[in-house]
C-alpha cells in the first residue's frame, strides 16, 4: 500500500459536507495537524475577526511544514492553493449538506463544537442555510475552476464513501 504522499491538504466543499470530520480523519491517519479556518475566522460571540488579523494567522499556518486545512473562504482560496500539495473537494448533494448542518446544530445545541472558537454556540443561521442552498449555483463552479487552474492535484468526491475509500487506499502513519 502506498504511503500518503501529501503534507499539506485542503478540504473544501459545501457547508455541512463533512469537511471537518474528513480533515480530522485524514490528520489522524497520516499524522498531520488539522487547521480549522472557522477557528481562525471567528472570535467569541460569532464576531468576525478582521481580515488583516485573519490573513496573518492564516499565513502562519500555511507556512508550517504540514497540515490538513478545512474550510472554504473563497477570498483566501487561491492563496491556500498556492501552499497546498493537494485538495479534496467534498461535492455532496445540497439536501445531504442541509441535513448534516441541522444534525450538527442539534448535536451541539447550546454548545461550541470542538473545531470552532469557544463562545460560538452552534446554530444554523438563515444566511448559512441560504448559502448551502445556493452553493452549487454560486460557488461550486468557481472552486472547481480554481482547482483546475492551480496545477495542483485535486480530488472530487460525490459521496462520503468515495472520499473515505480514497483515504483507505493509503498506508496509515506509524
Amino acid at each position: 500500500m502506498e504511503k500518503f504522499p501529501y503534507r499539506k491538504i485542503l478540504v473544501v466543499g459545501c457547508g455541512g459536507a463533512g469537511k471537518t470530520t474528513f480533515a480530522l480523519e485524514a490528520g489522524k491517519r497520516f499524522g498531520l495537524p488539522v487547521v480549522h479556518l472557522d477557528k481562525l475566522r471567528w472570535l467569541p460571540g460569532w464576531v468576525e475577526r478582521d481580515k488583516e488579523e485573519f490573513d496573518r494567522l492564516l499565513k502562519q499556518e500555511l507556512e508550517k511544514p504540514s497540515w490538513v486545512m478545512d474550510g472554504n473562504f473563497r477570498r483566501t482560496l487561491r492563496t491556500r492553493l498556492a501552499y497546498c500539495d493537494a485538495t479534496v473537494f467534498l461535492d455532496f448533494p445540497t439536501e445531504e449538506c442541509l441535513k448534516n448542518a441541522y444534525a450538527r446544530a442539534e448535536k451541539y445545541r447550546g454548545k461550541t463544537r470542538p473545531d470552532m472558537t469557544e463562545g460560538c454556540p452552534e446554530i444554523v443561521r438563515e444566511d448559512f442555510e441560504v448559502w448551502i442552498k445556493n452553493f452549487n449555483t454560486n460557488v461550486r463552479g468557481e472552486i472547481l475552476s480554481w482547482l483546475a487552474e492551480s496545477g495542483k492535484p485535486y480530488f472530487v468526491f460525490e459521496s462520503r464513501q468515495a472520499a473515505y475509500a480514497w483515504l483507505d487506499g493509503f498506508q496509515n502513519a506509524t
